[in-house]
């Protein structure tokens, strides 16, 4: 479990527990896709696919408005998906890293970040998903990226993502049970 800076640092983690020889299922929340060819925080999942150390990849919450078309052109010809599947429904049966970038949250919630989201997710939709993560038995690897603490002065998101790493911990309490 990883909570960090910018999203770039998700590819660092991908890679420590993945290889071309044995890639993971990767499950991120966004808005964006995070395929630029430029170093910085949007390109992990660009990195991901070149490393090939994703056997699948899935993002949710992506903000079409946000989504360059080259990008999602590239996303998708790597066999990129965008939803699918919900927090309830089965996940990937492999080893399963999940990334959350607390832009997926509406800034209404969550205006400490990088770039703040205008028509996220509620804290209620992010609080499923990291739950559901937690309980998934394929999650080997999960991370919180892009709290920004320089545009967070009220401590809000900050507060947001405690309770999410917290659900996450929840989830991972229940795994195995009916609860």
């Amino acid at each position: 479990m990883v909570i960090g800076g910018g999203h770039d640092l998700t590819f660092p983690c991908v890679r420590a527990l993945a290889s071309a020889d044995d890639p993971l299922a990767v499950v991120y929340f966004d808005q964006h896709l995070d395929v630029r060819e430029q170093e910085g925080s949007g390109m992990p999942f660009r990195r991901i696919i070149e490393a090939q150390l994703a056997s699948e990849l899935h993002v949710f919450g992506l903000h079409t408005l946000s989504a360059d078309r080259e990008h999602m052109r590239y996303y998708q010809s790597h066999g990129g998906r965008a939803d699918g599947f919900g927090p309830d429904d089965p996940w990937p049966e492999r080893p399963t890293y999940v990334s959350l970038d607390m832009d997926v949250i509406d800034q209404a919630f969550a205006p400490g970040v990088s770039a703040m989201n205008p028509n996220g997710w509620t804290p209620a939709v992010a609080e499923a998903w990291a739950e559901a993560a937690g309980r998934n038995p394929s999650t080997v690897g999960f991370d919180i990226m892009e709290l920004s603490p320089p545009n967070d002065p009220s401590g809000r998101t900050a507060r947001l993502a405690a309770h999410l790493f917290l659900s996450f911990l929840r989830g991972l309490a229940r795994r195995g049970s009916s609860a």
